[in-house]
């Protein structure tokens, strides 16, 4: 474990290093000089007030998922075990789809900044099905090959059996995904940060966590009832956020 948080360290730091010196060295894109560094408060009031719904989607998500892992312990380390491996299955696999999505925050910012909100949605709308491609072939996988995956990392068939249910649960919706976090940084593009935050705030908090609890405690579904309660809330959070994008409001946002 410690050598593992040693690795994490080092990493990072090489990380953020690498990059000063990009910037300081200079590229195509941009070139930072050293007597450019200065402090500008309301530039960086700016940038704060315009983070923070960034940063409470964030919270939000993070802390429904702290949630989830209670409900988890609460029916046995096994539960946990299996359900950790599936989400760490489930970031990695979603890391393509992260950067395209990022990619559609940059589009729509860039775009409507140029007073094209058109090319930024069709640019969107490009990504969602990119997006949408990938993430169904990855179901594919976590359908057909759920334990194959899961026993990648523990032999212990208990845990094999939880985090597998979870992956055959996930691939039913996993495309939905995709389109979710297009979505999502089209709005964040845009500079509509509130709008997520208030999505996530209403389907993690107000849906998923009594979901969770109804179906696995009170309806004793175990594991498997968290699970369906992600299927249903982020499955509906994607479906919502995808038709709030297509209603176009966020194209009156000036850049």
């Amino acid at each position: 474990m410690e050598g593992a948080a040693i690795a994490t360290v080092i990493g990072r730091g090489a990380g953020v290093v690498m990059q000063f010196w990009i910037l300081l060295r200079g590229g195509q894109h941009i070139r930072v000089a050293v007597s450019q560094f200065a402090l500008e408060a309301a530039t960086l009031w700016h940038i704060v007030r315009t983070s923070l719904g960034g940063i409470g989607q964030m919270i939000v998500a993070m802390t429904a998922w702290i949630f989830l892992m209670r409900i988890l312990a609460a029916i046995g380390s096994e539960a946990v075990a299996g359900a950790t491996i599936a989400i760490r299955l489930m970031m990695f696999t979603l890391m393509p789809a992260w950067g395209m999505s990022n990619a559609a925050a940059t589009l729509v910012g860039q775009n409507l900044g140029a007073g094209e909100p058109g090319r930024a949605e069709a640019a969107v709308w490009r990504i969602g099905w990119t997006n949408m491609a990938f993430t169904v072939a990855v179901s594919v996988l976590f359908y057909l090959f759920p334990r194959e995956l899961i026993g990648i990392f523990t032999d212990e068939r208990a845990v094999i059996d939880v985090g597998a249910t979870w992956l055959r649960i996930l691939s039913y919706s996993y495309f939905v995904y995709g389109w979710w976090m297009v979505a999502v940084q089209a709005f964040n593009g845009a500079g509509d940060t509130v709008t997520p935050t208030k999505i996530n705030l209403v389907f993690f908090w107000l849906i998923q966590i009594p979901l969770a609890w109804l179906f696995a405690m009170h309806l004793d579904h175990q594991a498997a009832g968290v699970f369906w309660a992600v299927f249903v809330s982020e499955t509906s959070v994607g479906l919502f956020t995808l038709w709030l994008f297509s209603r176009g409001r966020w194209k009156t946002v000036q850049v």
